[in-house]
């Protein structure tokens, strides 16, 4: 009666179980272990952008020079979030600034692809491990499924060498099984969940760096429309 109950625990039934079922187990195992290390990674450099965005953003809006704000964006992280967007658009206005030849459309449209660049470059970013976890989130329940059916196919198989089957026979194998299928949840619900969030909140910081690329080019361009008025002064 111990040795019955010993084998129907959870890790009497782990230990029993098929060597593929085992490595199934083990599949499903790691796969939850790198997604919650995705989950934790991409939703602390998501919520520092966030940060980051507020901040200079409220910066921007509060400063009427804006040629104060290159100098304060030097102190920060050049390679991330809208300063990186300002550092772009700024640069490539400080090249046409004293080129008086060239049209003020044309110089706008120049600098409104070299932010567009530097928006697409963040944007490949802000999808980092997102489809990893879209992958372990819809392959883990076949996984786990595949090691389901392979483990009642061999409880199957085992009651075919029986004379008499009785439900201490079948259900051994059927549990070690259904393990494989919780372990796939386990793995799978928690990817899912965590795509759907991430993807939305990377969605929202995408939509604010176009928003911002905007009130850039907005401000600029009251900016270049008084630098003649200042020379002709």
């Amino acid at each position: 009666m111990e040795t019955a109950m010993h084998e129907m625990t959870i890790w009497g039934l782990v230990s029993d179980a098929s060597i593929l079922v085992k490595i199934v187990m083990l599949i499903l195992v790691l796969a939850s272990m790198v997604s919650w290390y995705l989950i934790l990674w991409r939703s602390n450099v998501l919520s520092r952008l966030e940060k980051q965005n507020k901040l200079f953003q409220q910066q921007f809006r509060q400063t009427a020079d804006m040629t104060s704000l290159p100098e304060a964006t030097t102190k920060a992280t050049l390679h991330k979030a809208i300063p990186a967007i300002f550092q772009a658009g700024w640069q490539e206005y400080e090249k046409y600034q004293h080129i008086g030849t060239m049209a003020e459309d044309e110089k706008v449209e120049n600098i409104e692809r070299a932010m567009l660049v530097n928006i697409g470059e963040q944007e490949a970013e802000l999808e980092k491990g997102l489809s990893y976890l879209a992958t372990i989130g819809s392959v883990s329940p076949y996984i786990g499924l595949f090691g389901t059916v392979w483990g009642i196919m061999n409880s199957f198989i085992g009651l075919s060498q029986v004379e008499q089957a009785t439900l201490n026979t079948v259900a051994p194998g059927i549990a070690e099984a259904l393990i494989a299928t919780a372990i796939g949840l386990f793995a799978a619900i928690p990817a899912v969940v965590a795509y759907n969030q991430l993807s939305k909140r990377a969605g929202a910081i995408s939509t604010l760096y176009y928003h911002f690329g905007n009130e850039f080019i907005t401000r600029l361009q009251r900016v270049m429309h008084r630098a003649p008025l200042a020379k002709a002064a």
